[in-house]
């Protein structure tokens, strides 16, 4: 190992984290070249291909390395929170109808597809102005990129590194929600927990917001199987072992770096805009049920941000500034008050942090903090984190015991696949207060507000 790892948990995380591969894949990753900093666990940590979700690694940017399983294959899959100026009781009014029309609007499942006139030409627009390129063709609003991470759309794209299979994977599922853990949930804020925060987020208790978790579908993943293949061949040429072939890398300036770096960009733009394109469907489908404008109903983005991303940032490593290749897998950025890279309405406070809970639990809204700038180059938890693998979920819990514990807490459910009711059960999770509760404590990011769903949309 060439540096330490530091796990952040409580005792009774730390059990479930001893249970699998976690610690073992973090200290693997502490064995490569160029590593600056400590190999970072967020609480919601666990095993995952090569390097645990919920970890953060940087690399020197002149002498370090790349790595795709250390940004995972679901490129900049990400968190949006969309606010609302109804309450509960508007919305319970109507929710059977809302419900009905955010399903049929917003196609999700696995190899879902929306069709909206898209062409080869535009999905190459896509990859290279992300979020912006949806709004200049009329879904969204010029002010929605104000309060997207990078502004929806990161420098550095090269459209040519992409496959022609990852193309056509991704052409028609922009604008789609996917499967598995992805989901669209109508919250309630429940508890406001730093009412000087809230008030500079435009969050308050009994609002309802909308919660949107997905990421770059079949074309993220597409590119990331892509440059693991070509990293084997990497691997080989430059006579590379690795302690876990999971854990392929080039080196920082060579071509199959900036080929995927060129390639993993595109597929962080395409999720930006995917997440544009379903909130120009949220707001529509709020617009139909309810009769109103989406401007009327005050529905603005709080913000949006990734989980899944390899960037270039500066950060004070031992004293001094140093540009580094930030690797976050299931971890988001969380900087803190006065950062240049945060949003000019959220400078004076900090970043918004969003987190989402598992099915039929809370989500959180965070504010990064001075702890994770020192600490975790910026970087927090960005879920509950799994305990339990979804071939478990299925063998062990029955999805009428999860259909009833969402009846019991009064939670509408629209779902494509009942399997999913099952694998994505809230207690496959860990719990998501202990997780924020750990985050919070060691200064990473102060807790803003605690939402509970309504109504939960899955593939």
């Amino acid at each position: 190992m060439n540096t330490d790892v530091i796990l952040y948990s409580d005792k009774v995380m730390m059990e479930r984290i001893g249970k699998d591969r976690t610690v073992q894949q973090a200290a693997n990753a502490a064995t490569l070249p160029g590593i600056v900093g400590n190999v970072l666990v967020m609480p919601d940590g666990h095993e995952g291909y090569g390097f645990p979700i919920g970890g953060v690694v940087a690399f020197d940017a002149e002498n370090g390395v790349i790595s795709p399983g250390m940004a995972g294959f679901d490129i900049n899959c990400g968190v949006r929170l969309i606010k609302t100026t109804l309450d509960e009781s508007q919305v319970r009014s109507n929710m059977a109808n809302l419900c009905d029309t955010l399903f049929r609007n917003i196609p999700s499942g696995v190899g879902s597809r929306l069709r909206i006139g898209l062409s080869n030409k535009d999905l190459e627009g896509v990859a290279h102005d992300g979020a912006a390129y949806m709004v200049d063709r009329g879904f969204g609003r010029k002010e929605d990129l104000d309060r997207i991470e990078e502004n929806g759309a990161i420098d550095g794209a090269d459209f040519a590194q992409v496959s022609s299979t990852a193309k056509n994977r991704g052409l028609y599922e922009l604008g789609t929600l996917g499967a598995g853990n992805h989901f669209l949930e109508v919250q309630r804020v429940e508890r406001i927990l730093d009412s000087r925060i809230a008030k500079a987020y435009g969050l308050h208790e009994g609002q309802i917001v909308v919660m949107v978790h997905t990421g770059s579908r079949g074309f993220g993943h597409q590119i990331c199987s892509d440059y693991l293949r070509t990293l084997v061949e990497y691997q080989k040429r430059h006579d590379i072992h690795l302690v876990d072939p999971e854990l392929s890398w080039a080196h920082v300036g060579s071509r199959e770096a900036d080929s995927y770096l060129g390639a993993m960009r595109s597929a962080v733009n395409y999720a930006f805009a995917n997440r544009q394109i379903i909130t120009n469907s949220i707001r529509k489908s709020f617009e139909e049920a309810f009769a109103r404008s989406s401007d009327e109903m005050g529905m603005d983005i709080l913000y949006d941000l990734s989980h899944n991303i390899v960037k270039m940032e500066e950060h004070i490593v031992e004293g001094a500034k140093r540009n580094v290749y930030v690797h976050r897998k299931g971890a988001t950025r969380a900087f803190a008050s006065g950062s240049m890279e945060i949003p000019k309405m959220y400078r004076s406070v900090g970043q918004p942090v969003l987190i989402p809970g598992s099915m039929g639990t809370a989500s959180y809204v965070l504010c990064g903090q001075q702890g994770a700038m020192k600490e975790t180059f910026g970087s927090a938890c960005h879920g509950a984190g799994r305990v339990m693998s979804r071939h478990q979920a299925l063998r062990e819990i029955p999805a009428s015991r999860t259909l009833e514990s969402l009846r019991s807490k009064n939670i509408e459910i629209r779902i494509r696949t009942k399997k999913l009711v099952s694998e994505e059960a809230e207690w496959t999770y860990k719990d998501v207060d202990r997780v924020v509760g750990v985050v919070e404590n060691c200064g990473l990011a102060k807790a803003v507000s605690r939402n509970v769903p309504i109504a939960v949309v899955k593939g």
